[in-house]
């Protein structure tokens, strides 16, 4: 099993940027999808990106393509999320997923693999 561990997070104004990284470790990520999820407070889980291996082709929730960038480094073992412009509505904490098949993309379940989350909270 793959652990997964996201960080990059922290206390951020509107407006600005974050680098999200998810760092896998034990072994590779499962080269299916890897995903970005976020969950705030009160509210269920949300797919944010994700980015196929083998492809390396990206998918984004319609409300955030114009805003986040998903990439991947195979090097580090590493997948990023580029925050920009952010909202307080972006506020929640953000999970790193992962799984070695490559549909369906924006449901959690059928990720095998999660990391513990890192909260970012983006103040007015």
């Amino acid at each position: 099993q793959v652990q997964l561990l996201e960080s990059g997070g922290g206390l951020v104004q509107a407006g600005d940027s974050l680098r999200l990284s998810c760092v896998a470790s034990g072994r590779t990520f499962n080269r299916g999808i890897t995903a970005w999820f976020r969950q705030a407070p009160g509210k269920e889980r949300e797919f944010v990106a994700a980015i196929r291996w083998n492809t390396t082709s990206t998918f984004y929730a319609d409300s955030l393509k114009d805003r986040f960038t998903i990439s991947k480094d195979n090097v580090k073992n590493t997948v990023y999320l580029q925050m920009n412009s952010l909202k307080s509505e972006d506020t929640a904490v953000y999970h790193c997923a992962d799984k070695s098949t490559y549909y369906p993309r924006s449901y959690s379940s059928g990720y095998t693999d999660w990391g513990p989350g890192t909260q970012i909270t983006v103040s007015l």
